[in-house]
């Protein structure tokens, strides 16, 4: 059994919250839970359109997919949003350019099946060491793959934000997909950029292991990303696998 908590903020400097997500701690189709999160980008309305379409058309899509495997499943949904929004962006110009990042996952008993697209992300917090488990589809990040910055200059380049994958942003999705083995008293961080481009990974931790309530740790890093200056809209879903012989109400 999970527990998990969900928040989005607007942030100190946005006018739109453009960030969605949504948990389901009962069954989604043949998927027993089901944690999501989309950071959207466009215009006003494009960016808040495309990360809630993503959510809710992926959500639908999981429920009455017919497929056991979490991969096929995840793989299919986020085909079927990112065709859809893509030609909305096509057929209406107050849409044109948009798309969404967007983190699906689920635990499957002591497996958590992971799907990724763009720079939000998923991390694994495991005896007092948190390790990212998506790989950031971004300009930077493939620098840095490449070897031409290191990971402290890639915190700070000018062109850290810049994505290469969306969804509907281009034709086709190109989701990646991870497999992850949990123990019992894992946590799981799904965040959107708004809180890892204010918080080191070092303060996130911290502030995990000092409260023992989900909502309150949620809203705890949200409150310390603002202080930092909140520069974009922040979102963090926490998931905790249950320690064994309990049922866990908090980290």
């Amino acid at each position: 059994m999970v527990k998990a908590y969900s928040v989005t903020d607007i942030g100190k400097k946005r006018q739109i919250n453009q960030d969605c997500v949504d948990i389901s701690l009962t069954p989604v189709g043949n998927l027993p839970n089901l944690f999501l999160l989309a950071d959207g980008m466009g215009g006003h309305k494009a960016g808040d359109y495309a990360s809630r379409y993503a959510i809710d058309t992926v959500k639908k899509e999981v429920n009455v997919s017919p497929q056991t495997n979490p991969v096929h499943i995840f793989a299919e949904a986020i085909e079927y949003a990112n065709t859809h929004l893509y030609e909305k962006s096509l057929s209406d110009v107050n849409f044109r350019g948009m798309g969404t990042t967007l983190v699906a996952a689920t635990c499957i008993d002591n497996k958590l099946n992971v799907a990724n697209i763009g720079d939000s992300r998923l991390y694994l917090v495991r005896q007092n060491k948190m390790v990212q488990v998506t790989r950031d589809h971004s300009y930077v990040a493939e620098l840095v793959q490449q070897g031409g910055i290191d990971r402290e200059t890639a915190k700070n380049h000018p062109k850290r934000n810049y994505i290469t994958r969306a969804v509907g942003a281009f034709e086709k999705a190109n989701a990646d997909f991870f497999y992850v083995e949990t123990k019992p008293g894992d946590v799981i961080l799904i965040c959107s950029d708004g809180l890892t481009n204010m918080l080191s990974d070092e303060e996130i931790l911290s502030i995990i292991y000092q409260e023992e309530d989900l909502e309150f740790t949620c809203n705890k890093l949200v409150q310390a990303a603002n202080e930092k200056g909140g520069i974009d809209n922040i979102s963090v879903i926490l998931v905790k696998t249950a320690e064994a012989g309990k049922e866990s109400a908090g980290l």
